[in-house]
């Protein structure tokens, strides 16, 4: 056990016997700590269900090229926990995170707080030491009663695209999901919308309005879209022409509009070179990554292409397919899905998504979520209902050694998805370093 884990393993020992979203024992915490939170740097604070990782990628992305000193806070992480803390662009230190951890702990002094509820605090505290130019602040879950919902005042608040996702805890209607995201908006603080459904966009707005927010809508106020290879972006200040996004997948050209929208509301006169660097640099691990020279390639049937997604609800099923869809439209290959999922996702409504288009899927376990992960012969049963020749392996590495020992006339393009855990399992796998 390293000396990290041996932290959150004291953490959990805390955890309260059932969890209810609530913000009164991240005030404690922060209070005692000094209430570090009031002595950070301008914080952008980014809600919603799918896209707020990309989002904030691209706005550190464009902050950085133009300069600025970016402290990002996100969440889950993918191979180590300090990914999820970046202290004016550099990843948190274990040394670092365990001096925080030790003065959250003191002044925790053994009261309940759950794991994310003390991580956020030890952020906090880590953000309030580093001096920084702007906080890019993620939401863990939900945004109204999420830990990080304590900044009275941001720069902005960004909600990204709203769907079904941990009904358990934010409910089994879209509309009380998007009341719960929306909790993030301030009283007078600019907040952007990513373009979303009318009855998503009106819950967001009616909230705004309650709180004289002035409000973007994508589609509305602001839009992106790809024309003859190249992203346009306009908005009321006027139109970039910039180079298709790096990160692939036409869901980012939506993800970096709502970026560049959110930098113009700060500043209408933000670097558009500034813009059209972060645009072409913007990194997101995990999100239709390309594996090309890692320890899986050897693994897997001669020149496949093998893709990393960690997509696992309805909304990141659909466009997954879709950009699956237009590889396969500019550079036809048979598609085969490794997917492993967690047990409380809609595994059917996401496998749906590829039904027509998936010539075949291996089902395989979460390992990092035993109790959790679905088991692979569900997965089967589900692709098979839905008309998708599937079968059960172990590993990812076993899933690709099936598909290496058989003859392919056409090399397939592997998409492994389902789950953000099996994501970070596979960077793991493949040597990959998160720096």
């Amino acid at each position: 056990m390293s000396d990290i884990e041996a932290y959150f393993q004291r953490f959990n020992a805390l955890h309260p016997k059932k969890i209810d979203l609530s913000l009164g024992r991240m005030h404690e915490i922060l209070k005692a700590l000094g209430d570090p939170q009031m002595r950070l740097p301008p914080v952008i604070h980014v809600a919603g269900t799918n896209g707020k990782g990309s989002t904030v990628a691209f706005l550190r992305a464009m902050l950085e090229a133009a300069g600025q000193k970016v402290h990002v806070y996100t969440s889950p992480h993918l191979v180590r926990f300090n990914e999820r803390i970046r202290l004016s662009g550099v990843l948190a230190t274990d040394e670092q995170l365990m001096g925080a951890f030790d003065t959250c702990e003191k002044a925790n002094n053994g009261a309940p707080i759950t794991v994310f509820e003390m991580t956020t605090a030890a952020a906090f505290l880590l953000f309030s030491q580093v001096e920084a130019d702007i906080l890019l602040l993620e939401v863990g879950l939900g945004g109204r009663l999420d830990a990080t919902n304590v900044i009275d005042a941001p720069l902005a608040t960004v909600i990204t695209p709203v769907s079904m996702d941990h009904p358990e805890f934010l409910g089994t209607d879209v509309a009380g999901i998007a009341f719960e995201k929306a909790g993030i908006i301030k009283q007078g603080c600019p907040v952007i919308v990513a373009n979303q459904s009318r009855l998503t966009a009106d819950v967001i707005e009616r909230r705004a309005a309650k709180l004289a927010a002035p409000i973007l809508i994508g589609g509305q106020d602001f839009s992106g879209r790809e024309e003859q290879g190249r992203f346009v972006f306009e908005d009321e200040n006027g139109l970039l022409d910039l180079p298709r996004p790096r990160l692939p997948g036409r869901h980012q050209i939506s993800n970096a509009a709502t970026a560049i929208a959110t930098l113009r509301k700060i500043d209408p006169d933000f670097s558009a070179q500034a813009i059209e660097k972060g645009v072409e640099r913007a990194e997101w691990p995990g999100r239709l990554q390309r594996l090309s020279h890692g320890l899986l390639k050897p693994h897997a049937p001669k020149s496949a292409e093998i893709w990393l997604d960690g997509g696992h609800n309805v909304d990141g099923g659909r466009v997954l397919s879709e950009a699956m869809a237009d590889m396969e439209e500019a550079h036809p290959k048979p598609l085969v899905l490794i997917c492993g999922m967690l047990s409380t996702k809609d595994s059917s409504g996401f496998l749906q998504c590829f039904g027509g288009l998936a010539s075949e899927l291996i089902a395989i376990h979460v390992g990092h979520a035993p109790e959790a992960g679905r088991m692979p012969e569900e997965l089967v049963k589900i692709a098979t209902s839905l008309n998708i020749s599937a079968k059960a392996s172990t590993d990812v590495i076993s899933a690709l050694e099936l598909l290496r020992h058989r003859h392919w006339d056409v090399a397939p393009r592997i998409l492994i998805c389902g789950s953000l855990y099996l994501a970070g399992e596979v960077l793991q796998a493949d040597g990959t370093v998160l720096s």
